[in-house]
């Protein structure tokens, strides 16, 4: 992707004094093309954590925090990651008496970007540093003997027994993909979980190896494997997640499901 109008990958001039105009929006729609024709087939959140907010509070004392954002996966638009820390970090010289102004402006400003309304929490030093190391549910596939050799996504390779119906929750911490417009690494956890035919396990970690290389935003990633998930092995229920690392001070974590989930925001060992 070469848009030169993404902040991200571009020599850029930090501001300190708020200005919601640094938020810009990609369409949904542009990555989606590649692999969905019809109405999404899934519901769905993308959970985003930072880290590193800051703003002067009565006094100028400075006031740190971290901050969720829930955006819809319905939502028109995502935000692209750099002009939302290029937006946070203009809090850092501006001035509000209660964290509830800063939520207020934040949630408003995100509806104006992405299309859709979202939620916003900001969690103060307290309340973050109370928060425990999770870890995923279910059986981890990367202990598994496997030969990948395939170095563009396939799902093809995905493989399932209609004769034997199961509901289990399978995991790997070998996801990997490519930023689309810096080409850096994007690297995390993923979490499948379903009800319907089993799902060969192998196969599975074969083809989130697949996206080894694979140039795409996070959310389209998972949005990507549910889609070759679902019409591969044809899971009654299926729910497809990702908990990635921070870059920027803030992770990214996808959520696409067929069903109603009220996803936890959980913290893995490398977040």
């Amino acid at each position: 992707m070469t848009d030169p109008t993404l902040t991200l990958g571009q020599e850029t001039v930090y501001l300190n004094q708020y200005e919601p105009s640094l938020l810009f929006p990609i369409p949904r729609s542009n990555s989606r093309s590649t692999f969905l024709s019809e109405d999404l087939p899934f519901g769905g959140v993308d959970i985003w954590n930072v880290w590193d907010l800051t703003w002067l509070g009565p006094g100028n004392l400075p006031v740190v925090a971290t901050v969720e954002i829930r955006i819809p996966a319905t939502s028109p638009n995502l935000v692209e990651s750099k002009s939302l820390k290029l937006y946070l970090n203009s809090f850092a010289m501006s001035t509000y008496n209660a964290i509830s102004e800063v939520e207020v402006l934040i949630t408003q400003d995100l509806l104006a970007c992405v299309g859709e309304t979202v939620e916003v929490h900001i969690r103060t030093m307290a309340n973050t540093e109370s928060c425990q190391i999770s870890q995923l549910s279910g059986r981890c596939l990367d202990s598994i003997a496997v030969t990948c050799s395939s170095r563009e996504v396939d799902a093809t390779i995905l493989q399932a027994d209609t004769s034997n119906v199961v509901e289990e929750s399978l995991h790997s911490h070998l996801l990997r993909s490519l930023c689309p417009v810096t080409a850096q690494p994007d690297i995390g956890s993923i979490g499948v979980q379903y009800c319907g035919p089993k799902i060969d396990p192998a196969s599975l970690l074969q083809y989130i190896v697949s996206f080894r290389e694979h140039n795409d935003f996070h959310e389209a990633c998972i949005e990507r494997m549910f889609v070759d998930i679902l019409g591969r092995c044809t899971p009654e229920n299926l729910i497809v997640f990702a908990r990635y690392q921070r870059r920027g001070g803030i992770d990214i974590n996808p959520m696409r499901s067929n069903v109603n989930v009220d996803m936890k925001n959980l913290r893995l060992w490398r977040q």
